[in-house]
């Protein structure tokens, strides 16, 4: 699983997205200067992290946008983290987005936050663990923050299951894909 990295166009905060916060409260204005919403005319499509001023890295399923962001003090990178680490199991961490806030619910207008905890990395198929995904319980969406340090991106759910236990969401471990970002910024 690759994440896409994107040229950076801010968008405005407001759309929806069919994956979200569940559970989770409004966001104060401001508090995430990093986070991104990428839309399609009004509606959101998916979230992501300002990680350089003409960058946004988001996984799987967005476009590359035409301008760079104007920085400020509401607007601002969050800084890569290193490569590799372990991610312990059992660590609260805040989750953020835009998206549904619970089963059959619509998606948020307004920036949401969450706390999920850790769990056990994945097996693969061959029983080995894999290095690049690892699962929370609770709410989802946008970037998980541990310890005020980003660690994960939302890669997905189970479809309309985003608030049962017995489906926990799936983030991409961003410092496992450290060198490729790196690799990518450097190109331009």
């Amino acid at each position: 699983m690759e994440p896409f990295l994107l040229r950076f166009g801010f968008a405005s905060p407001e759309g929806a997205s069919d994956s979200g916060i569940v559970g989770g409260k409004e966001a104060k204005p401001h508090s995430r200067p990093y986070m991104a919403s990428l839309q399609v005319g009004k509606d959101h499509t998916c979230g992501g992290i300002l990680i350089r001023q003409d960058f946004v890295l988001t996984s799987l399923h967005c476009s590359q946008l035409k301008r760079a962001a104007v920085l400020n003090k509401y607007v601002r990178p969050i800084e890569l983290p290193k490569k590799g680490g372990r991610i312990r199991d059992h660590l609260r961490c805040a989750v953020a987005g835009w998206g549904r806030t619970g089963e059959d619910l619509p998606a948020s207008k307004v920036l949401k936050e969450a706390t999920e905890e850790t769990l056990s990395r994945f097996k693969s198929d061959t029983g080995g663990p894999r290095l690049n995904v690892f699962c929370l319980q609770g709410d989802s969406g946008g970037p998980l923050l541990c310890n005020n340090k980003l660690r994960g991106l939302m890669a997905f759910t189970v479809l309309n299951k985003c608030s049962h236990d017995e489906f926990p969401h799936v983030f991409m471990k961003v410092s496992f894909f450290v060198p490729w970002i790196q690799s990518v910024m450097q190109r331009f």
